[in-house]
């Protein structure tokens, strides 16, 4: 069972997620209710009732507010220098992301602010890898192992 749910409409974020789990080789299974990815445009269609999590990932410009989530923290992704994992520039098929504070893991290790590459999959849009990216972040990915798409040799 995986520790992750991704809300997407076809944007292959869940996809993203799983090969990033696997070419890093851990983090894959414990409870599905773990971590909840709200995708850009799932946010953008509209949400109802969100299924309980202990943290959800959320677009920073979605407005969903504090009142519909059933989670013990809430981590935004985006633009905004608000959002705690941003967009600071794109190199071909590499992401640089930036992580304006502290985030702290499903499993309670700490990350610091730091900014880092991330691969851009070919058929993800930029926000949807930034999604996909701080998934494997809260999922215990370090940071590092993030550019280049598996673990250190």
């Amino acid at each position: 069972m995986e520790r992750f749910c991704v809300l997407e409409r076809e944007e292959g974020i869940h996809q993203a997620i799983q090969a990033g789990l696997a070419a890093w080789g851990g983090g894959g299974t414990g409870d599905r209710r773990g971590l909840l990815v709200i995708s850009p445009k799932a946010a953008q269609r509209g949400l109802g009732g969100l299924p309980p999590c202990r943290v959800v990932l959320l677009p920073g410009d979605c407005g969903i507010g504090p009142e519909q989530l059933s989670a013990a923290s809430a981590v935004s992704y985006g633009l905004s220098p608000r959002d705690t994992l941003t967009l600071s520039s794109r190199e071909g098929d590499r992401l640089w992301c930036a992580l304006q504070r502290e985030l702290v893991t499903l499993d309670g290790a700490v990350v610091e602010r730091q900014e880092f590459p991330a691969a851009l999959p070919p058929a993800l849009e930029p926000l949807s890898a930034l999604a996909a990216a701080g998934a494997l972040l809260l999922l215990g990915v370090p940071p590092e192992r993030l550019g280049t798409g598996g673990p250190e040799r």
